[in-house]
């Protein structure tokens, strides 16, 4: 028998999912819409159909557990509270609603400690014990692990930094705050930065001909590689943001690598050489050059589905140990 986790990565645009293996093969990838529904039934019965269908095929396959990673996810009480891009109510009891589709063991986090969990099984971090993933996307995820394991902290929601404070009056954050981290180190938080760029500095710009709701952060990346004065100094702008917070970060748990994962990572020196720069220079003297900033190793890869069935492996060691 060829043994497999069932890997699940919930968005609120799609679930994706795939068979991965111990090696981190990823295998008979789909995905179900989320936009939309408004129940998980809506999008775990489709899931159970597909891979039902898929194990058919299969008879050499076994599924022994599955990972999910979701937004607003709780790893203790298997729920999934105040998802703002997820129409299914303010408290999921997804553990429950998975249970009544799949009789195979199911662990649930967040995206962003899958993130790190897949980091720590297949990435960069398979030889650390001690290292911090930001996950730079629509918003500013974050896991962070110590002696080998993801930190959940005494409610379940240990490592939300990117709700730590950049301004107490400053930019006003989706979660009803202000001056959030993500709210300036994000593909969200460049575009603002573009535009603030673009008020103080009267140097020419491509970006001056997108409007904000055309502009991605996919093109202020080109436009940096392209040598566009306004583009790098956003990423000089974010970078500094950036590095300050790692500096604080690296005071709590010491890690031995930050790890960036997410489209704004393609800019490399352009984010790199600020965020490096400026976390060194605002670095507690006894952590200086100790801590490395190094793009995710899973950046090619089906990250999110790999994450997630990280996260299944992961739970199925310990309880071999």
């Amino acid at each position: 028998m060829k043994e497999f986790v069932l890997g699940i990565d919930i968005g609120g645009t799609s679930a994706k999912f795939g068979l991965v293996n111990r090696n981190g093969e990823v295998f008979n990838e789909g995905s179900v819409p989320t936009v939309d529904t408004t129940s998980v039934d809506e999008v775990l019965k489709p899931i159970h159909e597909m891979v039902t269908s898929i194990m058919e095929k299969n008879p050499e396959y076994k599924l022994i557990g599955a990972g999910v990673g979701a937004p607003n996810s709780n790893y203790y009480k298997g729920t999934i509270e105040f998802a703002p891009n997820l129409n299914w109510g303010e408290m999921v009891d997804f553990k429950s609603e998975f249970k009544k589709y799949f009789d195979f063991p199911m662990v649930l986090t967040n995206d962003a400690n899958a993130a790190a969990i897949g980091e720590k099984v297949f990435g960069g971090g398979k030889d650390m014990n001690d290292f911090v993933v930001f996950t730079l996307g629509t918003g500013l995820g974050s896991g962070i692990v110590v002696n080998g394991d993801v930190v959940y902290g005494y409610s379940g929601f240990a490592g939300e930094l990117g709700h730590v404070t950049v301004n107490p009056k400053g930019r006003y954050c989706a979660c009803g705050r202000r001056g959030c981290l993500e709210t300036y180190v994000s593909a969200t938080g460049i575009k603002r930065t573009v535009y603030k760029m673009l008020a103080d500095y009267t140097d020419p710009s491509v970006l001056r001909e997108v409007s904000y709701d055309d502009l991605s952060a996919k093109m202020i990346t080109e436009a940096a590689i392209d040598n566009d004065f306004i583009a790098i100094k956003a990423f000089e702008y974010t970078g500094k943001i950036l590095g300050i917070k790692l500096a604080d970060t690296v005071v709590h748990t010491s890690p031995q690598a930050i790890f960036l994962f997410g489209g704004l990572v393609n800019a490399g020196k352009y984010l790199f050489e600020p965020t490096i720069k400026h976390m060194e220079k605002n670095m507690f003297k006894a952590f200086r050059g100790t801590v490395q900033l190094l793009p995710s190793a899973l950046m090619d890869k089906n990250a999110a589905v790999l994450g997630a069935a990280a996260l299944a492996w992961n739970e199925a060691d310990k309880l071999q140990s």
